[in-house]
Formats: C-alpha cells, sequence, structure tokens
C-alpha cells in the first residue's frame, strides 16, 4: 500500500512562550517538498520566534513541531542537519573566497565536496564563475545570498528557511533570488520564507499565511487568483510596518 509521504515541515497547534508571555498562539501548518510558503507579518507578529523553535533553539510550550519527521526539540541536532538556513544577512568569512567558505563550511559538517562540485552548485545558484574565486569583502547581499544557497544546493536538506531574503535587494536581485527559489523548488526542495513584504511573498510563493500579533489568521492559495491588491490593503503596510 503506498503511503503519503512525510511533508518537510508540520507544525501543529504550537504555542510559544518567552519570558512568561505567549508570543505565538496555536500555529498549525505544513510545508510539502515543491512547495513555497510566505509567512507574512509585521515585526513582533512572531515570525522570528517561530524560525527559532524550527531549528530546535526554542521549545514550544503546547503542540509539536516536525522537520522531515524530527522533532527539534527533541533532537535538534537531527532536525538541524534537515535544515539549510538563509539569514537575513548572509555570514561568510571576509578573508575567504566564495568557493573556499563552501568548503569550510561543509567540512564543519564532515563532508568533502570536490571542487567542481562547488563550482557547479555556485553557478546553479547565479554566481558568475570569475566571482568563484573572489574573496567575500565587496560581495552584495544578493552574491551573498547566492553563496548560501549554493551551500544549501550542496548539504541537500529538505527544508529551506529564509528570514526575510529579499529586504535590500534592488529589483533585478529579487528576480534573480525568485528565480533561483522556483529552481529549487523544481527539485523537491521545501521553502518556508518569513517576511514583512506581500508583493514579493505573492510574486513567488505557492501559499502565503498572514500571522498578526502570533496568531495565524488566514492561509491563502497563489494559483486561486488572491487579489493582492485587497490582501494589501487588509495585511499592508500598516501591519507590516
Amino acid at each position: 500500500m503506498n503511503t503519503a509521504p512525510v511533508p518537510a515541515l508540520t507544525i501543529e497547534s504550537v504555542s510559544i512562550e518567552r519570558s512568561g508571555r505567549t508570543i505565538v498562539h496555536d500555529l498549525s501548518l505544513n510545508v510539502a517538498a515543491g512547495e513555497i510558503f510566505a509567512l507574512l507579518g509585521g515585526n513582533g507578529a512572531g515570525k522570528s520566534t517561530t524560525l527559532a523553535a524550527i531549528m530546535g533553539f526554542l521549545t514550544p510550550s503546547a503542540g509539536s513541531i516536525a522537520v522531515a519527521g524530527t522533532n527539534p526539540a527533541a533532537d535538534p541536532e537531527q532536525a538541524r542537519q534537515k535544515i539549510a538556513y538563509l539569514p537575513e544577512n548572509v555570514a561568510l568569512y571576509e578573508h575567504l573566497s566564495a568557493a573556499e567558505n563552501i568548503a569550510y563550511f561543509m567540512a564543519l559538517a564532515g563532508a568533502e565536496p570536490p571542487r567542481a562540485a562547488i563550482g557547479a552548485a555556485l553557478l546553479e545558484a547565479g554566481l558568475a564563475a570569475d566571482a568563484h574565486d573572489r574573496r567575500v569583502t565587496a560581495f552584495s547581499k544578493g552574491m551573498r545570498q547566492k553563496v548560501a544557497i549554493a551551500l544549501a544546493l550542496l548539504r541537500e536538506a529538505p527544508l529551506l528557511l529564509l528570514d526575510e531574503p529579499t529586504s535590500g535587494l534592488d529589483p533585478r536581485a529579487t528576480a534573480d533570488f525568485t528565480a533561483l527559489l522556483h529552481n529549487m523548488r523544481t527539485k523537491g526542495r521545501a521553502i518556508l520564507m518569513v517576511t514583512h513584504d506581500l508583493l514579493g511573498a505573492a510574486d513567488c510563493a505557492d501559499r502565503i499565511g498572514f500571522l498578526d500579533a502570533g496568531r495565524l489568521v488566514e492561509i491563502v492559495t497563489v494559483a486561486d487568483g488572491v487579489d493582492v491588491m485587497a490582501l494589501h490593503r487588509r495585511y499592508g503596510e500598516s501591519k507590516a510596518a
């Protein structure tokens, strides 16, 4: 008998407390392989707290989280092996080149991919060949993201977590990044991005969840032809400021 594949991310009735205050209330969502889910909310909505719980840095006070079948509260190291995390500002070793950064981070994970594989991943991530051996000191945010995406490609983690990935990017870099996400989706990666950018989320996500004061108030499917401007009036700049 065929069984359904395990979702890359499942969050069931999760509440999270910090300093005696409930930050996330009864959150439930899932992200399947080959899906981009955008979690939208303003400052203080609970986005970063949710990411921290997914990575096992916070333990929910109620409910459960599973990353490709692993509970990050019970086994955070195993869960993190299944996650590639892209922070808002990618931290790289400035004295190393793009290729050397990847080789170093892969070595920390116990892997030594050949140089050809590193170069192929960087090219797939959209970083020009003449930048592979340059020190990353002068890299733009978009170029740093491409290095991080190449690392995620090599690690083959089933879940990619993105924290405000398009903030500070110009329109061309944003379009390039969206194309990268679509490429990773076709490879079966599950992608959860947290953002306050509704229009950007509508451009790349399959589904958008709206988080307000720690509560998931609505999930919309972009393919259903949602009225983005109507959503913007409800969840736009006034709540995303």
